[in-house]
């Protein structure tokens, strides 16, 4: 199958967001990472509701998931495309896994101290 670029700007954006929406789709339906972050991302969701976060809480609580699930899509992108270029174990391929996995556990930190900086006052 070859590859047509749409030149037409609205048509390529739609065609766009439509390949968006599938690698999204795709990324929660096979990878378990994804699976348990958008879990855990609906349940502070609900939570967020049972206790009445406020605009600002809710803006810096959904940036934190968007946040933490990007960077785990990037993480699994960066993984797929180490093994398909190196699929036995290598030294630098897991140099790179790991620093991958690395960005992911810093923006998983970060929502940690968000979720923190939000809901411990509100249980105090």
């Amino acid at each position: 199958m070859d590859f047509q670029k749409d030149e037409a700007f609205f048509s390529g954006r739609i065609k766009s967001l439509k390949f968006a929406v599938l690698g999204a789709i795709k990324l929660i339906r096979t990878e378990h990472s994804i699976m348990t972050q958008c879990f855990i991302g609906i349940v502070m969701t609900i939570i967020g509701f049972i206790v009445g976060l406020t605009q600002t809480e809710w803006m810096f609580q959904t940036f934190a998931i968007g946040f933490v699930l990007g960077i785990e899509g990037l993480n699994t992108a960066v993984e797929k495309i180490a093994d398909f270029i190196h699929p036995q174990f290598h030294e630098k391929i897991g140099f790179i896994k790991d620093i991958a996995a690395g960005a992911v556990f810093f923006a998983a930190i970060t929502a940690i101290i968000i979720g923190a900086l939000i809901y411990v006052p509100k249980f105090s």
